[in-house]
Formats: C-alpha cells, structure tokens, sequence
C-alpha cells in the first residue's frame, strides 16, 4: 500500500509544475514516481519547455530515458522547483535525506531552488529527527575512521554503509550512517558536522523544504 501512497503525494506535487520551469528531479522511490509523472505530461504536451536537473546519475539516466531534456551538472540556473523526497520529516518541515546516498547533490539543488516539494508516504512523519532514521554523513575515503571516531564523540553509533564492499557515492565517497536517536540541537549538530575537515556533506537539512506533501490511508495532505 505504501506505493500506492507514494504516487499519489508525487502526483499531488506534480502538480505545482507549470510550463517554462526549470525542476529538479529527486532521488528515491517516492521522487521516481514525480519524475515518470512529469515525463508524462511533457509527452501529452500538457506541460512544455521543462528542463530537469538531477540529484544522482540514477536519476539522469532515468529522466533521458523518459525523454527529459536535461541542464548539464554545472547547474546554469537556478531552479523554479524541486520534487524529492525525505527519510523522516519533523513538525517545522526539517528532514533527514540520503538514504540513497544522494544527499551532496540533493542539498545542492535543494539550495538552488526556489521552492523544495517534499514527497513521502506518511510513515516519514517524526516527532524528533532521529526517532526513526539514522543521519547519513558523506566523507572522503581519505581518513574516514577519523571522521567515524569524531561522529561517535558526537554520541552517534556509526555504521559504514556496505554494498558488499564500501558504498560509494556518484562522487566515489563514503557514507556513515549515523544513530544518533532523537536529535535535541539540530542546529548545533549541523553546524558540528560543518566544521569537520573530511566531512562532505550531512543528511540533515533544515530549513530547506517550503512544502511537504504526505500521502495515507486518509488521503493526501499538504504541509507548508
């Protein structure tokens, strides 16, 4: 069933889309639907000159598949719109993303956007980032054991994501999946993380979305 909720919150969210956008296309079951469905209004030619930017090589190759056009990974505009989703979401609309790994590009076309369109079924809503999900922490391979003793001074329990070997993102970096538990400074741990040479980028983005649409058993609701 969480499919079918996840298509109709990328559908709802599909809909804030108009002709002459520039969207950025999400990373993750949830967004992936967004994408099929924006590629198919282009088909119909109900929507025209949309160009998509996207947050992962997997994500670009299925929006050329579909017949996207496509801005190149420079970025060379801003962005009207972005459609992703999120790993957990808190009452104030901060999010925990990266479960896919994706996290660096999606917090690069999350800030180059207008407006971030959050989708996810409502099994994402969390009193407390953490509650539910870890924070990913992308780093560079070069001293990640340093960077996962500095997190487990932080108070994380940190994992080394593996896919039979390192994990690695589409910029061939590590992640650290960090348990944390319910977070109680968001703010002082993102800043944490920020300082920290070796450290890329965090899963915790706050501040950022400007809509999240939640789709459950009593349909779909809009957050702004």
């Amino acid at each position: 069933m969480s499919e079918v909720f996840k298509r109709a919150a990328a559908e709802y969210a599909v809909a804030f889309v108009r002709s002459g956008m520039r969207v950025g296309l999400g990373t993750g079951s949830t967004a992936r639907f967004a994408t099929q469905r924006l590629a198919e209004l282009v088909r119909l030619g109900e929507l025209t000159d949309i160009v998509g930017a996207a947050t992962s090589q997997a994500t670009r190759a299925e929006a050329m598949a579909l017949g996207l056009t496509l801005m190149d990974d420079a970025l060379p505009a801003d962005l009207d719109l972005t459609i992703d989703g999120a790993d957990e979401i808190d009452p104030e609309l901060n999010l925990i993303k990266g479960g896919g790994g994706s996290l660096l590009r999606e917090k690069i076309v999350a800030q180059a956007s207008r407006r971030l369109v959050i989708v996810a079924d409502d099994s994402k809503l969390s009193p407390h980032l953490g509650t539910r999900f870890f924070v990913p922490v992308e780093v560079l391979p070069f001293g990640w054991r340093v960077q996962a003793r500095y997190l487990t001074s932080l108070g994380a329990t940190v994992t080394l994501r593996q896919a039979q070997q390192p994990f690695l993102t589409d910029q061939g970096n590590y992640i650290l999946d960090c348990q944390f538990g319910p977070i109680a400074d968001l703010k002082g741990l993102a800043l944490a993380l920020q300082a920290r040479a070796g450290i890329l980028e965090h899963g915790l983005f706050l501040g950022l979305a400007t809509d999240v649409i939640v789709a459950g058993a009593q349909g779909v609701r809009h957050l702004p």
